[in-house]
């Protein structure tokens, strides 16, 4: 299968992460265990004493699980590129007012399974809108009133491995296997930009493989969710 090379999505907006909690973003193909991975972390910061909160996009809150519904649906059949990607950016930005700059300012560790960079993949670069990228994160950015991760995990895995996995698919995932490649090579140029901020893990090795190598990564940050805590605690 021969896809075009994906240039790597426009970041000219100001990069903001909090000075309390952590925030860690698992991205990456379908089928490439993000949901797994997700609560081995949130399973392993509790056990070490964190607030850990689980969460993903889209969904994640009333709002969203009806946008969910809409963009994930089979039977919702074609949408416009743009219609589908401001869709997802009301979710986001619902998801990030509600859910996550609540819990990162109480200094938990939020752990979601999806963010910008999706957006970026699969509405940027699956659906090939070009030009209308640095658009595109613009409006993705500004839902999220520009909140970047702390440490965004991509789990690579070539399209045909993941897809395989999945019992059923849905909207998204009943795509051609030439959008999943491009929207795979859309998040590993994400992450060659900014590896002070990415971790890449082939997605193809054991569970406990793979949870070993993120928490590596994650464990180094938790210092700060640590003092957050013991402020908020000390302050009541």
């Amino acid at each position: 299968m021969s896809v075009p090379p994906v240039p790597p999505p426009p970041t000219g907006a100001a990069p903001v992460r909090t000075s309390t909690g952590v925030f860690v973003c698992l991205e990456g193909g379908d089928g490439g265990g993000k949901s797994t991975q997700s609560a081995l972390l949130v399973e392993r910061l509790r056990s070490e004493g964190y607030e850990a909160v689980p969460t993903f996009e889209p969904g994640d809150t009333a709002v969203g699980r009806e946008l969910r519904r809409i963009v994930l649906d089979p039977a919702t059949g074609d949408l416009a590129a743009r219609t589908e990607a401001l869709l997802y950016a009301a979710d986001k930005a619902e998801h990030v007012e509600r859910v996550v700059l609540p819990a990162l300012g109480r200094g938990a560790v939020v752990v979601t399974d999806r963010y910008v960079d999706s957006t970026l993949a699969y509405q940027g670069a699956g659906r090939v809108l070009g030009g209308a990228l640095a658009g595109l994160e613009q409006v993705a950015r500004w839902a999220t009133r520009g909140l970047r991760p702390h440490l965004t995990v991509v789990l690579d895995v070539p399209p045909a491995a993941g897809l395989g996995r999945l019992e059923g698919r849905d909207r998204i995932e009943a795509e051609s296997a030439e959008f999943h490649e491009r929207a795979r090579q859309a998040f590993l140029a994400l992450a060659a930009q900014d590896p002070a901020h990415y971790l890449v893990v082939d997605a193809r090795g054991t569970r406990e493989e793979i949870a070993a190598t993120v928490w590596a990564r994650v464990a180094p940050l938790l210092a700060q969710a640590a003092r957050a805590a013991r402020t908020v605690g000390e302050g009541a």
